[in-house]
Formats: C-alpha cells, structure tokens, sequence
C-alpha cells in the first residue's frame, strides 16, 4: 500500500465480512473503567468518513463508521462517562467525557431519513467480523481537516486501490434513501 496513512484498519488492505457474525461490543480508550456498548447486530454501510465531526484515531485520515438499527445499541457499562459532542448536530454523537471516543451516534429527528439507526465505529471493538467498509465519503472534507490539496488524487487513487469508491457525499444507495424521504415529504413520491 501507498505510505498515505488513511485509517488503521484499511491502511495494509480491508478484513472481510464474517457472514455469520451477529454483533459484539465497544470499548473506549479509556485504561480503567471503560464504556462499554453492545451492539447486537452485524453492521451496515461500513464506510471511511473524511467529514471534520466524525471521530477519527490519532493520526488517521478518515473515521470507519458504519451503522445498525438504534434499538441493537446498549450501553453496558460506565454510561454515566458518556456525553453529546455537539447538541446542535444532525448526528448527536455521544463520547466518552475522558478519552474522547465517539461510541455512536443518534439522529433525533423523526423526519430525517436516518432516524432508527446508529452511528458507530467498530475499530472500537474487540471483536472481529464486523461489515467490511464498502466506500469512502465526504473525501474533499479531508482537505478542510489539513491534508494538501495537492495530495487527494493520490488518496482518492489509494482509496480506489482498497475498493472503496471515494464519493464527495454519501454512497448513491444511501443518497438514494436521502431523496426517498424528501420526495415522500413534498408528497411527489407516494409508496
């Protein structure tokens, strides 16, 4: 691989999918007294996350974040060391008050097309078999977190390397979904 460290778990190529895991959990950072998630499903959309919100590991380019329905989430331990970075986001992340790990993420509004599912980042499990990522979003944003614009043909062409299809946006799967629910909002799309 390239010497463009991307993320830790796609930087020497991507582990594949285990078709028969069924969930596991996450730790914090933290040495003692971790928070602790179970996510009692397998993953989805697994993808590599340039935007400048997402939680990303020291040194890494892109977050790993991949999401499961809301109601697979349970904090299990230590949730009382958990708080919401930004109120005012889309994404209500919530993340240790001590190391800083995102653990996952909600979308409170009822209206958006993503309500029901969490946002997680898996490298935060002990476990292996998680969703492999599948694509790259919002990759222009890295450049707003310091990265060159000079070197993003060289990631965008080590992100192709990997399989992950860089995209300035979301997957065209999941904009699909974004343009679903606004079309049934204005009533021009009826199911």
């Amino acid at each position: 691989m390239s010497a463009i460290s991307l993320h830790p778990q796609v930087d020497h190529g991507i582990t594949p999918t285990d078709p028969n895991f069924k969930g596991g959990t996450l730790e914090c950072l933290c040495a003692t007294n971790k928070v602790v998630v179970r996510l009692d499903s397998q993953t989805a959309y697994n993808h590599a996350c340039g935007c400048t919100k997402c939680w990303k590991p020291k040194g890494a380019m892109f977050s790993m974040l991949s999401v499961v329905p809301r109601e697979k989430v349970s904090v299990i331990a230590n949730g009382d060391k958990l708080k919401i970075v930004d109120e005012s986001a889309t994404i209500q992340r919530h993340a240790c008050k001590e190391c800083g790990a995102h653990m996952f993420g909600l979308i409170e509004n009822k209206d958006h097309p993503f309500h029901g599912l969490a946002f997680v980042h898996t490298e935060l499990s002990p476990q292996t078999g998680w969703a492999a990522p599948g694509f790259a979003a919002f990759v222009s944003s890295v450049i707003e977190a310091g990265t060159p614009p000079a070197q993003m043909g060289a990631v965008r062409a080590q992100l192709r390397e990997l399989k992950l299809e860089p995209y300035d946006s979301l997957s065209p799967e999941l904009m699909d979904m974004v343009a679903t629910q606004a079309a049934k909002a204005k009533g021009t799309l009826r199911t």
